[in-house]
């Protein structure tokens, strides 16, 4: 991969001015190659990566992994019944992977129920979906290649009778 795109991966803050000195180019050159990159597609977006334990006022939001069994189509495979199922507001990414599953979904939804109801009334009905497997996400550690840092727990106070 591009040096240029590599750097802009692992922090997507820097000015080109700041690229150009790290890869020993011209800053004109680093501008045109992002401004193609992007026109390209080849960049899709710049990125926070948020530590929404961390934030006062961050909403309860349910996060699950999904594996989802699908029976592909003639002459299209998974792309169009992958297209059906992304295509939902509360798809954040779906993969096609190998293994026992065809497809890893990570869904969003406002509580555990939001996320259920989505597999139960969406997902499970439609017609080439023939399983799912739904794993909660409880905390995370690390994502993006950033260590998460985690609010202090409440520490117990000891009870002595």
């Amino acid at each position: 991969m591009d040096e240029i795109l590599e750097i802009l991966e692992k922090n997507a803050k820097l000015t080109p001015g700041e690229i150009a000195k790290l890869t020993k180019k011209n800053v004109i050159k680093v501008k045109q190659k992002i401004k193609e990159y992007e026109k390209e597609g080849v960049i899709l977006k710049y990125k926070a990566v948020i530590n929404r334990e961390l934030v006062k006022d961050a909403n309860s939001e349910a996060r699950a992994l999904i594996e989802v069994n699908i029976v592909p189509q003639k002459d299209v495979g998974f792309d169009r019944i992958a297209e059906r199922i992304y295509s939902f507001n509360e798809v954040t990414s779906c993969y096609l992977v190998s293994g026992t599953y065809d497809l890893l979904l990570v869904v969003e939804g406002k509580d555990i129920h939001t996320v259920s109801r989505f597999v139960a009334e969406k997902l499970s009905p439609m017609e080439n979906v023939r399983g799912t497997v739904t794993h909660f996400l409880l905390k995370k550690y690390k994502e993006d290649g950033v260590i998460l840092k985690h609010k202090e727990e409440n520490k117990r106070i000891p009870i002595s009778y």
